[in-house]
């Protein structure tokens, strides 16, 4: 119901909801399904821009817009002002949050039917991979990092070499990175495997080979040497300087100044950074004979490409598919190897082979920006 508030304003009757409780509504629903962080934000994000160009275009509050009375037409303005400053990909995505709301709305009974069906949305060009450029890319990196190149106040190659290592030798995004725990790492030694928690809080189980477990290792030694921490299964896995859970900017940073220190920034493809470590992944596993349905099963993905069918891949294909990943070659001989442990000795315990040393001169002060 529309009426005519004071001065001639528009002014709709809240009676079946608005827009703005709908919202949170929804929210929370996504939230009950255990959605990731950055997730929760796009939806949050998309869903508040587009609901500001309707009460743009309709001249009402979202907190007083009737989402039962959205109609197709406020729908098309909306998104064609949302699509003004924005790429294909960007307004795609708003299109599938505001489907799936109004998906959600219909089923909660708060609408009749879905007026984003007859909203176009733009036809996105499918993405294409953006790997490392350069046959020996990924080798010269690690190997400029495990020398210690990236300069820094408080220099930490070995946790710089891990971080590097994992992403590169395992396909993870940057988010599941930085979620990971001490405890994500688990099995016995020549059987680890790395647990991760994906998208839409699914989870894999990706292997962990020999060269890989033993530079991780390495790292959180000399992690114990730096802070004297028990490392208990809840900590993260990955820290700064100064012991603190490793940040979205702090590894972008990191990555950043290794590929810069490395003389290879201009190997990196536009609009890729952390995620082009993963996209070589998935690359050089194809390269190197993984199927399309080994790779969507390693990198976490819903579905692989429609012209073909998923097929359930079984922990040994899964294992052998990243023993084929070249990027191992090098690590095998960067990885420390460990001296027999002592009596009394507990495995990983400071001061043991592949422990590193205390950072000079006390660690230093922190450093701007640095990681």
């Amino acid at each position: 119901m529309i009426i005519r508030g004071a001065g001639g304003a528009v002014v709709r009757e809240a009676t079946g909801g608005s827009v703005a409780r709908w919202v949170e509504v929804y929210l929370e629903h996504l939230q009950a399904r255990k959605l990731a962080a950055n997730s929760l934000r796009a939806y949050r994000l998309d869903l508040g821009s587009v609901g500001a160009a309707l009460a743009e275009i309709t001249g009402t509050r979202v907190a007083e817009l009737p989402v039962a009375e959205v109609t197709a037409t406020e729908l098309r303005s909306a998104f064609a002002r949302h699509a003004a400053a924005r790429s294909a990909s960007s307004v795609t995505r708003a299109w599938s949050t505001w489907n799936g709301f109004f998906g959600f709305l219909v089923v909660e009974g708060a609408v009749g039917g879905n007026p984003m069906q007859v909203v176009p949305k733009p036809r996105s060009a499918p993405p294409t991979p953006k790997p490392l450029q350069g046959e020996d890319t990924p080798e010269r990196l690690l190997r400029l990092v495990a020398e210690g190149g990236r300069r820094a106040r408080n220099p930490w190659p070995e946790r710089d070499l891990a971080v590097l290592a994992v992403l590169l030798c395992t396909g993870v995004r940057s988010a599941e990175l930085l979620d990971l725990t001490v405890a994500s790492l688990a099995g016995r030694p020549g059987d680890r495997r790395l647990h991760v928690r994906g998208k839409g809080g699914k989870n894999r189980s990706i292997p962990i080979e020999g060269a890989l477990d033993e530079v991780v290792g390495a790292y959180l030694s000399s992690r114990r040497v730096r802070f004297g921490d028990r490392l208990p299964g809840a900590e993260p896995l990955f820290v700064d300087h100064r012991g603190e859970p490793l940040r979205r900017g702090g590894l972008q940073y990191l990555v950043r100044q290794s590929l810069r220190a490395a003389g290879i920034s201009d190997r990196v493809q536009r609009g890729a950074m952390v995620h082009a470590l993963r996209h070589t992944f998935a690359t050089r596993l194809a390269e190197d004979g993984a199927n399309a349905a080994e790779i969507a099963k390693l990198l976490g993905h819903a579905s692989i490409n429609s012209s073909q069918t998923y097929i359930d891949v079984t922990a040994r294909e899964q294992r052998m598919s990243v023993r084929a990943n070249r990027t191992h070659q090098v690590l095998t001989d960067l990885a420390p190897r460990r001296a027999p442990r002592g009596p009394g000795r507990p495995a990983g315990a400071p001061g043991g082979a592949g422990a590193a040393p205390p950072p000079p001169g006390g660690g230093g002060g922190p450093r701007r920006g640095g990681v």
